[in-house]
């Protein structure tokens, strides 16, 4: 028998921006792929009403719905003020998504709802949970409780709708601590960790990978015994490209940091490696397609994300799967990632602390294999097949 799950995710892919969320996707259609269960996603997209504000331009050309083999999902929209909605947003996402949620469970009964992220999605997919009379799932991933959970009206969504939920599912072992630690329910939560396309991200010999990733992305093309670090995440704050910047004029001329994404502190970092004349030292990729980022993480000896907070990054994991060993803070399932020196060094969000995790890691000079080892654990196919698991035995 075949169960259906409706899935409420607020970060998804759509046409405009291929990259956001892929992880939830790929998660999604492997489940959808088994077999044993059919998924509808529904993943809303904010839009302010009444200001015609030119960021939010390209949400507004996202299709209503996308049909897909295996999964279809749709993109309605709900109103947001930027800034000032965050506590209503679970309000106003579900009384968006309710008439169509209705309609779909009128035609093809679903068995059970889950949101994948805590906050907005989980309070807005308990009340369409409660309106159609299923049980809940809820997933916390890193930012959703280290930052929702630290808001008074947004924790006592969450509270609540984790009180309601049957089974909570969390990315880490630290953040399922941290989950109890604010109040939810320790008896509900699974760890569930991510999974990666090991087909994709895969050791590959460094000259090769940097020659074709050169062929590709001429803007890559690093000079002769150039040492390349890698950073892949989205130019906000919270992921301290700064400090990674800060810590390149401490290491030595033939190391090279790439930064991988795009994000409004594009303008403010490219102005700080200027200052410090990095320009040469700092080349800012943008947005990698799926074919570019194995490419880079293999072509790199390291990767550092000095992130504020996280529960197990994708990026993470991806770099180990390449080869290029970590150097990341303490923060999230950090230790349950690099839990042996060839997987790299936990640091101290400060410049000195991480040149110096970055020399050793560079100096250590760790054969790829045994980097990529630690990654072992994590593939899409296990993670679709504990998810299943879960999810059958909630709702039987």
């Amino acid at each position: 028998m075949t169960l259906r799950l409706l899935s409420l995710s607020t970060l998804y892919p759509a046409p405009p921006r291929p990259g956001f969320g892929r992880f939830v996707k790929n998660q999604m259609e492997t489940l959808a792929r088994r077999g044993d269960w059919h998924v509808t996603v529904i993943n809303p997209i904010g839009l302010p009403p009444l200001l015609p504000l030119a960021r939010y331009a390209p949400l507004r050309a996202i299709p209503a719905v996308e049909p897909g083999d295996p999964i279809t999902v749709w993109h309605p929209r709900f109103a947001i003020v930027p800034g000032l909605s965050g506590r209503f947003n679970p309000a106003l996402i579900a009384r968006a998504v309710l008439p169509l949620v209705r309609r779909l469970h009128a035609e093809t009964p679903f068995d059970l709802v889950d949101a994948q992220f805590f906050y907005p999605d989980g309070p807005a997919a308990a009340r369409i949970a409660r309106a159609l009379g299923l049980p809940l799932a809820i997933k916390a991933r890193g930012s959703d409780i280290a930052l929702w959970g630290t808001v008074p009206a947004a924790r006592a969504q969450i509270l609540a709708a984790a009180q309601q939920a049957r089974v909570l599912l969390s990315v880490s072992a630290a953040l399922a601590r941290d989950m109890a630690a604010i109040g939810l329910p320790g008896d509900k939560i699974s760890v569930h960790y991510t999974g990666l396309d090991r087909e994709r991200f895969r050791p590959r010999p460094r000259d090769q990978a940097r020659k074709a990733l050169a062929e590709r992305l001429p803007a890559l093309d690093l000079p002769v015994g150039a040492r390349l670090v890698a950073c892949v995440g989205a130019l906000i704050p919270i992921k301290g490209q700064a400090l990674t910047i800060a810590a390149m004029a401490q290491l030595p001329e033939d190391v090279v940091l790439v930064l991988v994404g795009a994000g409004p502190e594009e303008a403010a970092l490219r102005q700080q490696a200027a200052a410090a004349g990095l320009e040469a030292r700092v080349r800012f990729a943008g947005n990698l397609g799926h074919d570019d980022l194995p490419l880079l993480l293999a072509a790199a000896e390291a990767m550092t994300l000095i992130s504020e907070r996280e529960g197990i990054a994708n990026a993470w994991i991806e770099a180990l799967a390449c080869g290029a060993a970590l150097v990341i803070p303490d923060v999230g399932g950090a230790r349950e990632v690099i839990d042996r020196p060839a997987g790299g060094r936990l640091v101290a969000r400060d410049a000195g602390a991480i040149a110096q995790g970055l020399r050793e890691v560079l100096d250590a000079r760790v054969p790829q294999h045994e980097v990529a080892a630690l990654a072992d654990r994590f593939s899409w196919d296990a993670n679709a097949a504990q998810l299943a698991e879960i999810y059958t035995k909630t709702v039987t």
